[in-house]
């Protein structure tokens, strides 16, 4: 890497974090750590952290609420990491704002791989924000320099990553059927499997922003059997 991208490790295992840390340092990455949740947000706003590799049961502060709160003020990529195998822990983990998660164990590969195509997108978020671009569709804006949305009466809410990327995708392909593995590939370049639901989680939580039911939704329609439709012309 030309530049060295900073990353935070939040990890209450001492031996866990350090072999992150190593690993990622071996890599090429500038690397800060913590145990402790009461530093995070501190060490994310006063260093140019680009990605916070989360553990979800920390003493003090848990990961969930430490990704709600980092995503309040900051779009960077978080990764969750858990011990836990429960599905139930992923989605709320997609639905607190975090961009993806991995179970352990894990293989330290895989974390990198995820790592490096996470930090590549929030990049690409970033240099499409400078910008400044504004796309409409419905009546609907989103501003690509905030990754905000606002509906057609006005309201403005800030989308998560997950989210954000999922709408461009949509958009990029408006009026054709894009199934899960295409969504999948597009937003976290990588499968779809049968049984991972952060695609479905994902189009919830936006259709949730859009003021949609799954049951009647018009700008995102499912296509029973196929995926996913969006409607609008995009302008």
């Amino acid at each position: 890497m030309a530049e060295q991208e900073h990353i935070l490790i939040v990890e209450d295992e001492p031996i866990t974090r350090e072999q992150l840390v190593s690993y990622f340092e071996e890599e090429g990455f500038r690397v800060s750590s913590t145990g402790s949740g009461s530093e995070v947000l501190p060490m994310v706003a006063d260093n140019e952290v680009i990605l916070v590799l989360l553990d979800i049961k920390l003493p003090g502060k848990d990961g969930l609420t430490l990704t709600r709160e980092i995503r309040a003020q900051s779009d960077i990529g978080i990764i969750l990491v858990t011990s836990k195998l429960e599905q139930i822990d992923r989605i709320l983990g997609l639905e607190s704002g975090a961009d993806d998660y991995v179970t352990k164990p894990f293989d330290p590969r895989e974390l990198l791989s995820r790592a490096k195509n996470l930090i590549r997108r929030v990049h690409i978020q970033q240099n499409q924000r400078r910008k400044n671009h504004i796309h409409s569709f419905d009546g609907w804006q989103l501003n690509l320099n905030k990754r905000e949305l606002t509906s057609p009466e006005g309201q403005q809410t800030t989308l998560s990553a997950g989210e954000y990327q999922l709408l461009l995708a949509f958009m990029e392909k408006a009026g054709e059927v894009m199934n899960r593995d295409q969504l999948m590939f597009r937003i976290r370049n990588r499968e779809w499997f049968p049984d991972d639901r952060y695609i479905d989680v994902l189009v919830g939580q936006l259709r949730k922003k859009l003021g949609e039911r799954a049951a009647n939704a018009k700008i995102i329609a499912t296509i029973h059997g196929t995926g996913y439709l969006f409607t609008p012309e995009v302008a």
